[in-house]
């Protein structure tokens, strides 16, 4: 099999693979949405609880990374992403036949352990490929393909419901997980060779203390980890504050959630073109600023109930925009510094911003969904955090951002 050693950057068809891969996580996330209520109520569910089953999936999808980043570096990428991808499949399918929310929680956990070596493993194979600027440009088209997730899943999933049970949308997720799996073994060549693995527990471990000691690989996570948080935090709330402060339907939901998601393409993008122009010490600060900023005003709309439902979207639109911008800088600075660990380094940024995220997003829920104010609350809290982490580690994040 052919190994590429270097690529000055990805082709069509690797971004489309790997994009493809890399979609497990908010497709998990995103398509059943709109279906929070109705799940809600034919399990018998608290709010909390339906909120949960999303903070299950991706605690699953943290803690599988932590085995998937390893065995990649052992054993290669394209045999671990192929049958995490065909057991993703089949846990979406498990999932429609649930008969409880315990069970179905259960069964979100797997979903997300099993979806982890997508995720994982499509960061360090464009990590193999490309390193530098083009690192940074490469996750963006990336996130291109990624961030048509968000913004065609919830509407889709709005509308499937119009036709189907919230049961329903989980066999489609069946049906495009098993279609997945068949592309990324078909499309996807080796791009880790035999000479440059790395394999043992003892090794494994080695690499996660060399990383949490690194502070420039630490701060550039924690910055990852909380801008992702106030993202994950609209993501997993916005179905119940948005649908039940302003009584909107589940298609009319989607349709907002879909135009507002279009801001994560539009930053992905606008951060490969100045990948060359503005370093990660000057893009990473105004990106993040932004975000809290439109966090700030959604705050301000809470308390004021100025502009209705228009003062909330607009704002929200500013803050996945910034998350998109900030997102491939941060994550290239994480990764750029230890190529020789692509696999754990993708391993424990995942771990660490998908732990963040799944912990604080019920707390939205627990608030209650009566006013935007837990949500505006929180998303600026994570903005405001990652503001100051990227103040106080800002000698190491420009040693790295040079590396």
């Amino acid at each position: 099999m052919h190994h590429p050693k270097a690529a000055r950057r990805l082709t069509a068809r690797q971004t489309f693979v790997l994009g493809a891969a890399t979609a497990l996580g908010p497709l998990s996330i995103d398509l059943y949405l709109p279906a929070f209520p109705e799940l809600a109520r034919e399990l018998g569910a608290s709010e909390a609880a339906v909120q949960l089953t999303l903070t299950a999936c991706v605690v699953g999808l943290a803690l599988g990374q932590l085995v998937a980043g390893p065995v990649s570096d052992a054993v290669g990428r394209r045999v671990p992403i192929a049958v995490g991808l065909g057991a993703w499949a089949l846990a979406s399918f498990a999932c429609a036949l649930a008969p409880s929310i315990a069970t179905f929680t259960a069964l979100r956990f797997t979903q997300g352990l099993a979806g982890a070596a997508g995720v994982v493993v499509a960061r360090a194979v464009v990590r193999d490929l490309v390193s530098g600027p083009e690192l940074v440009r490469s996750f963006s088209k990336l996130m291109l393909v990624v961030g048509v997730v968000p913004i065609l899943a919830p509407t889709l999933g709005g509308l499937l419901l119009e036709r189907t049970s919230w049961r329903g949308l989980f066999v489609v997720l069946g049906v495009l997980g098993a279609l997945l799996t068949v592309v990324v073994f078909v499309g996807l060549r080796e791009s880790l060779p035999a000479d440059r693995r790395r394999s043992g527990v003892r090794r494994a471990l080695g690499s996660y203390k060399l990383l949490l000691l690194d502070r420039g690989f630490v701060g550039a996570a924690a910055v990852v980890s909380l801008t992702f948080s106030a993202l994950f935090i609209y993501v997993s709330s916005s179905s119940f504050v948005l649908r039940e402060v302003f009584d909107l339907t589940p298609g009319q939901f989607g349709l907002l959630f879909g135009v507002n998601s279009v801001g994560l393409v539009l930053g992905n993008q606008v951060s490969g073109l100045l990948a060359n122009r503005w370093p990660a010490a000057v893009m990473l600060p105004r990106a993040v600023g932004l975000g809290l900023f439109g966090a700030v005003l959604v705050l301000v709309a809470g308390l004021t109930g100025a502009l209705g439902v228009v003062g909330v979207v607009v704002p929200l639109f500013v803050i996945v925009f910034s998350v998109g911008a900030a997102m491939p800088v941060a994550s290239s600075r994480a990764m750029n510094a230890h190529p020789e660990r692509a696999g754990a380094a993708s391993a424990l940024l995942g771990v660490l911003q998908f732990a963040v995220g799944g912990a604080l997003a019920p707390l939205v829920g627990l608030a209650g969904s009566a006013t935007v104010l837990p949500l505006a609350g929180l998303m600026t809290a994570c903005l405001l955090g990652s503001l100051l982490v990227l103040r106080f580690t800002r000698r190491s994040a420009g040693a790295l951002a040079t590396a």
